[in-house]
Protein backbone atom coordinates (compact mmCIF):
# COMPACT_ATOMS: atom_id res chain seq x y z
CA UNK A 1 0.00 0.00 0.00
CA UNK A 2 1.37 2.88 -1.50
CA UNK A 3 0.21 5.47 2.10
CA UNK A 4 1.73 3.01 4.61
CA UNK A 5 4.67 3.16 2.59
CA UNK A 6 4.93 6.48 2.57
CA UNK A 7 4.37 6.92 6.12
CA UNK A 8 7.02 4.57 6.77
CA UNK A 9 9.17 6.50 4.21
CA UNK A 10 8.28 9.84 5.74
CA UNK A 11 9.66 8.45 9.45
CA UNK A 12 12.43 8.16 8.10
CA UNK A 13 12.62 11.70 6.45
CA UNK A 14 11.60 12.99 9.37
CA UNK A 15 14.57 11.80 10.76
CA UNK A 16 16.63 14.37 8.52
CA UNK A 17 14.05 16.82 8.17
CA UNK A 18 12.54 17.76 11.28
CA UNK A 19 14.25 17.52 14.58
CA UNK A 20 14.17 18.54 18.28
CA UNK A 21 17.29 21.41 18.76
CA UNK A 22 19.84 18.88 19.61
CA UNK A 23 22.93 19.41 20.16
CA UNK A 24 24.88 19.16 16.97
CA UNK A 25 28.58 16.97 16.17
CA UNK A 26 29.62 19.06 13.90
CA UNK A 27 32.77 17.42 12.01
CA UNK A 28 32.04 17.67 8.37
CA UNK A 29 33.42 20.65 5.78
CA UNK A 30 30.47 21.21 3.38
CA UNK A 31 32.75 20.71 0.54
CA UNK A 32 33.38 16.60 1.74
CA UNK A 33 32.17 14.23 -0.71
CA UNK A 34 31.75 11.90 1.91
CA UNK A 35 29.16 12.15 5.38
CA UNK A 36 27.15 10.78 7.57
CA UNK A 37 24.72 12.72 9.57
CA UNK A 38 21.71 11.76 11.88
CA UNK A 39 18.34 13.37 12.89
CA UNK A 40 14.52 13.49 12.88
CA UNK A 41 12.47 13.84 9.70
CA UNK A 42 8.65 14.74 8.78
CA UNK A 43 7.12 14.15 6.04
CA UNK A 44 3.58 15.67 5.02
CA UNK A 45 2.24 13.58 1.46
CA UNK A 46 -1.23 14.93 0.71
CA UNK A 47 -3.40 14.59 3.90
CA UNK A 48 -0.94 11.86 5.45
CA UNK A 49 1.90 13.28 7.69
CA UNK A 50 4.97 11.16 9.57
CA UNK A 51 7.75 11.30 11.59
CA UNK A 52 10.60 9.18 12.21
CA UNK A 53 14.30 9.33 13.16
CA UNK A 54 17.13 9.30 10.06
CA UNK A 55 20.65 7.43 9.31
CA UNK A 56 22.36 8.72 6.11
CA UNK A 57 25.63 7.68 4.45
CA UNK A 58 26.76 9.01 1.84
CA UNK A 59 29.66 8.93 -0.84
CA UNK A 60 30.39 9.86 -4.34
CA UNK A 61 28.78 6.41 -5.40
CA UNK A 62 26.64 4.71 -2.61
CA UNK A 63 23.39 5.87 0.13
CA UNK A 64 22.73 3.92 2.56
CA UNK A 65 19.44 5.72 4.20
CA UNK A 66 17.69 4.09 7.80
CA UNK A 67 14.47 5.27 8.55
CA UNK A 68 13.50 4.18 12.00
CA UNK A 69 10.30 4.74 14.29
CA UNK A 70 10.86 6.42 17.36
CA UNK A 71 11.72 3.39 19.15
CA UNK A 72 14.18 2.47 17.10
CA UNK A 73 12.56 0.01 14.93
CA UNK A 74 13.50 -0.13 10.92
CA UNK A 75 10.65 1.20 8.91
CA UNK A 76 12.54 1.08 5.79
CA UNK A 77 16.66 1.33 4.58
CA UNK A 78 17.29 3.00 1.05
CA UNK A 79 20.20 1.57 -0.68
CA UNK A 80 21.86 3.22 -3.59
CA UNK A 81 25.01 1.15 -4.99
CA UNK A 82 26.38 -0.37 -8.27
CA UNK A 83 24.07 1.44 -10.84
CA UNK A 84 20.82 0.55 -8.85
CA UNK A 85 18.98 1.66 -5.84
CA UNK A 86 16.71 -0.74 -3.40
CA UNK A 87 14.54 -0.27 -0.56
CA UNK A 88 13.76 -2.77 1.56
CA UNK A 89 10.68 -2.63 3.38
CA UNK A 90 9.96 -3.30 7.28
CA UNK A 91 8.05 -6.30 6.16
CA UNK A 92 10.80 -7.70 4.31
CA UNK A 93 10.56 -6.30 0.44
CA UNK A 94 13.18 -5.10 -1.59
CA UNK A 95 12.09 -3.37 -4.43
CA UNK A 96 14.68 -1.85 -7.05
CA UNK A 97 14.77 0.94 -9.77
CA UNK A 98 17.67 2.44 -11.15
CA UNK A 99 17.39 5.87 -9.10
CA UNK A 100 16.07 6.76 -6.11
CA UNK A 101 13.33 9.13 -7.68
CA UNK A 102 11.75 6.74 -9.30
CA UNK A 103 11.68 3.68 -6.96
CA UNK A 104 10.15 5.94 -4.30
CA UNK A 105 7.94 7.25 -6.97
CA UNK A 106 6.91 3.55 -7.33
CA UNK A 107 6.89 2.48 -4.11
CA UNK A 108 5.66 5.61 -2.15
CA UNK A 109 3.89 7.56 -4.30
CA UNK A 110 6.49 10.35 -4.43
CA UNK A 111 9.61 11.20 -6.00
CA UNK A 112 12.39 11.81 -3.44
CA UNK A 113 15.27 13.49 -4.62
CA UNK A 114 18.06 11.54 -3.14
CA UNK A 115 20.69 13.36 -5.52
CA UNK A 116 20.00 16.61 -4.92
CA UNK A 117 19.56 16.52 -1.04
CA UNK A 118 22.98 15.13 -0.86
CA UNK A 119 24.13 18.56 -1.57
CA UNK A 120 20.84 20.55 0.07
CA UNK A 121 21.91 18.93 3.18
CA UNK A 122 25.27 20.22 2.82
CA UNK A 123 24.11 23.98 2.40
CA UNK A 124 24.81 24.18 -1.23
CA UNK A 125 22.95 24.12 -4.91
CA UNK A 126 22.80 20.82 -6.41
CA UNK A 127 24.06 21.03 -10.06
CA UNK A 128 20.76 21.48 -11.88
CA UNK A 129 20.05 25.12 -12.37
CA UNK A 130 18.08 27.10 -9.65
CA UNK A 131 17.09 30.10 -8.07
CA UNK A 132 19.30 31.52 -5.03
CA UNK A 133 18.09 33.69 -2.39
CA UNK A 134 21.21 33.91 0.63
CA UNK A 135 21.38 35.60 4.10
CA UNK A 136 23.18 38.27 5.08
CA UNK A 137 25.76 36.07 6.06
CA UNK A 138 26.29 34.83 2.07
CA UNK A 139 24.26 31.42 3.04
CA UNK A 140 21.90 30.19 1.27
CA UNK A 141 18.10 30.90 2.87
CA UNK A 142 16.15 29.79 -0.04
CA UNK A 143 16.73 27.78 -3.47
CA UNK A 144 14.36 26.57 -6.00
CA UNK A 145 15.63 23.47 -7.81
CA UNK A 146 14.12 21.06 -10.04
CA UNK A 147 10.93 21.87 -8.77
CA UNK A 148 11.25 21.71 -5.14
CA UNK A 149 11.95 24.82 -2.67
CA UNK A 150 14.26 24.03 0.15
CA UNK A 151 14.30 26.14 2.83
CA UNK A 152 17.44 26.35 5.19
CA UNK A 153 15.85 27.44 8.55
CA UNK A 154 18.90 27.17 10.68
CA UNK A 155 22.71 26.79 10.79
CA UNK A 156 25.12 25.07 13.09
CA UNK A 157 26.88 27.71 15.26
CA UNK A 158 29.86 28.35 13.14
CA UNK A 159 27.20 28.22 10.22
CA UNK A 160 28.88 26.24 7.81
CA UNK A 161 26.05 23.43 7.66
CA UNK A 162 21.91 23.43 8.09
CA UNK A 163 20.56 21.85 10.91
CA UNK A 164 17.24 22.49 9.59
CA UNK A 165 15.76 22.39 6.27
CA UNK A 166 11.96 22.41 4.92
CA UNK A 167 11.31 20.89 1.32
CA UNK A 168 8.83 21.74 -0.36
CA UNK A 169 7.19 20.00 -4.14
CA UNK A 170 3.68 20.56 -5.17
CA UNK A 171 1.61 17.97 -2.64
CA UNK A 172 4.69 16.75 -0.42
CA UNK A 173 6.37 19.05 2.68
CA UNK A 174 9.39 17.19 4.00
CA UNK A 175 11.02 18.66 7.28
CA UNK A 176 14.88 17.61 8.17
CA UNK A 177 16.41 18.09 11.28
CA UNK A 178 19.87 17.19 11.79
CA UNK A 179 21.65 16.25 15.07
CA UNK A 180 24.77 14.78 14.20
CA UNK A 181 27.34 14.80 11.38
CA UNK A 182 30.62 12.80 10.65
Amino acid sequence: MKLAAAARFCALSGALLLGACAELQLQLPAEEPQFELAGRIAVRYRDQASNANIAWRHGESADEVLITSALGQGVARIVRSGGTVSLFAADGREHRAADAETLTEQVLGFRLPLDGLADWVRGRAGRTPGTELRDASGRLAELRQSGWTIQFQEWSQDGRLPIRLKLLYPGLELRLAISEWK
